[in-house]
């Protein structure tokens, strides 16, 4: 397919969501896993939940150290045909709090050892959407937007610290500032659509760059003609034990490629393939063994990280009596392309192995060790692989 066609392929196939035949959100495909963040346990829902890691690099990396970070959830879910009526729509408030600890400057990594890292200290409107339903097989969905919450996401990857096991990273560390994810989310529309039992499509357009990068702690909407959209498709087949997905992905603006400041060139996209798998037990996340595999790929000549593979084991209900603890193990890899690494002069790759433990002491209290191995930090073969020890503490619901 040409450059022209592929910028034409996407708008098409958010238009045809909406002309596509519908069936209600709750008779989404079998197996399809709502975020905890779209739960409908009443009218209204709220939640509260504060993440610490007591982290520290027990060896090797950049330097030894201990780092403090913190992050702050506070969710609201309006049900809205029981609030005011309005038939088929939802609403959704998120706001987050971190104190902008790093971790990463201690161990050298590139792929983030800590998925609640941020570069400084801010309090931010991270989410705020309403969606609304077409029929009964369609939805809709605008605002601020977590492109994670709904693309390149798996349930057993959410046991790791790693960030590269919640998105991948050559398309988190994306764009002039990243994709719309964690920790700045901009203006986006999305598009969803299941058909048949078990197949959804869902497609996106969001503001190529979040946030305002002149002003990194503050939530601010800055919407300028060169920072261009960021097009989104994912295509998953679901059952209860099962989710095979594929997703492309493309910026429409033009990129200075690396090393070559005063140039520009379009294309700058990428797509990955990602599937996962219950092995023992009946559903996805919940008691037996689950394991999950992602492979994923950038354009070299703008993105520092131009493939990746990634995956891990994740057993759910360690023993008798404890049927909410989950004990894995997972593994990221990550590529570096040739111009990066001709101008970086690093090394072809950095791999993390971790190992990670949830104890679940109550409803409304986790404690989390995990460890995690980088070989070759940021392809540096001049850093020593790092060791990172850390405990997590999850407190609220």
């Amino acid at each position: 397919m040409g450059a022209g066609s592929s910028r034409v392929a996407l708008p098409l196939a958010c238009l045809a969501l909406v002309a596509a035949p519908a069936r209600a959100q709750d008779e989404r495909p079998t197996g399809y896993p709502r975020s905890a963040n779209e739960r409908r346990d009443g009218t209204v829902t709220l939640s509260a939940v504060y993440t610490a890691d007591l982290a520290a690099d027990a060896a090797g990396g950049r330097a030894r150290g201990v780092r403090y970070l913190d992050n702050l959830d506070l969710q609201a879910a309006l049900d809205l045909d029981r609030l005011v009526g309005w038939h088929g729509a939802r609403a959704f408030g998120y706001v987050i709090r971190d104190n902008g600890a790093s971790l990463s400057a201690l161990s050298g990594d590139a792929q983030g050892v800590s998925n609640i890292e941020t570069a400084v200290p801010a309090t931010r409107l991270f989410e705020a959407w309403v969606e609304q339903d077409i029929g009964r097989r369609a939805s809709i969905k605008a605002g601020l937007y977590n492109l994670n919450a709904e693309f390149d996401t798996t349930v057993s990857g959410g046991l790791f610290r790693l960030s590269s096991h919640g998105v991948g990273p050559e398309l988190a560390q994306s764009g002039r500032r990243g994709p719309s994810i964690f920790p700045v989310t901009s203006l986006a529309l999305r598009g969803e659509v299941g058909f048949g039992s078990h197949w959804l499509f869902h497609a996106a357009v969001l503001d190529g760059v979040p946030g305002d990068p002149g002003r990194p702690a503050a939530t601010a909407i800055r919407l300028r003609r060169g920072d261009g959209a960021l097009l989104v498709a994912e295509l998953g087949w679901l059952d209860r034990a099962t989710k095979v997905a594929i997703g492309s992905w493309r910026y429409t603006a033009p990129f200075a490629p690396i090393g070559a400041p005063a140039e520009r060139g379009r294309g700058n996209g990428g797509g990955y393939v990602l599937a996962e798998r219950q092995l023992i037990g009946e559903s996805r996340g919940g008691a037996g063994v689950s394991g999950w595999l992602r492979y994923g790929v950038a354009d070299s000549r703008y993105n520092a990280i131009a493939r990746y593979v990634g995956g891990g084991l994740v057993r759910s209900g360690t023993w008798q009596g404890r049927d909410d603890d989950q004990l894995g193990l997972s593994f990221a890899c990550a590529w570096f392309g040739d111009r990066h690494r001709a101008l970086a002069g690093t090394g072809a790759r950095e791999l993390v192995v971790e190992g990670a433990y949830r104890w679940v002491a109550a409803r409304w209290l986790s404690l989390e060790p995990d460890a995690q191995y980088v070989i070759d930090p940021s392809g540096r073969r001049d850093t020593p692989d790092a060791l990172v020890l850390a405990l997590r503490v999850k407190v609220g619901r």
